[in-house]
């Protein structure tokens, strides 16, 4: 018969609670991929809120749509008023492909910094646009046909993985 007076007998009672404890939350609380896709896809509900499947696909279909015909290649170029940040505005030339845009400026400077140390392109941050974001440059050319050039020769220059759906020009307002 077990006797629960007996101070040996508590401990090891209460170092089996323990245990027993102790392997509950260890495995109850094991995260994997499957988790973490759960999580991501509801956090990309909540993003799209109020707006519908069809109408979000719209939306990255025009963010992508081609805008001007230069030689004969059809790109998306937009032109906005847009500020150099982090470097000085002299860098910065009138046509610029974009491969990142991101509403936090730490982001955005990261991601040039791995593009000039990795890659060794001559990168820069513009920051403005009707949204407020900061856009990474890649590079920049003051001729946009030469810029067309190295946009359509992107996937093959440019190694590390980009963030836009599709490389794209940023004509700079001054």
């Amino acid at each position: 018969m077990l006797n629960l007076n007996s101070s040996h007998n508590m401990k090891q009672i209460a170092y089996f609670l323990l245990l027993a404890f102790v392997a509950f939350a260890m495995t109850s609380c094991h995260s994997n991929e499957k988790n973490y896709k759960a999580a991501y896809d509801k956090a990309m509900e909540k993003y799209r809120d109020g707006v519908g499947v069809e109408e979000y696909e719209r939306i990255l279909a025009e963010k992508q749509r081609a805008t001007t015909v230069v030689n004969g290649d059809s790109v998306r170029l937009v032109t906005m008023h847009v500020n150099v940040t982090e470097d000085s505005a002299s860098i910065a030339k009138r046509y610029n492909v974009i491969v990142a845009q991101f509403k936090q400026k730490f982001n955005a400077i990261t991601m040039r910094d791995r593009l000039r140390s990795e890659e060794g392109f001559p990168s820069y941050v513009l920051y403005g646009g009707t949204d407020s974001k900061y856009f990474v440059v890649v590079k920049a050319f003051d001729e946009l046909d030469v810029a067309v050039a190295f946009l359509k020769s992107s996937d093959k220059s440019i190694k590390m993985k980009i963030l836009e759906p599709k490389p794209w020009i940023l004509e700079r307002l001054r």
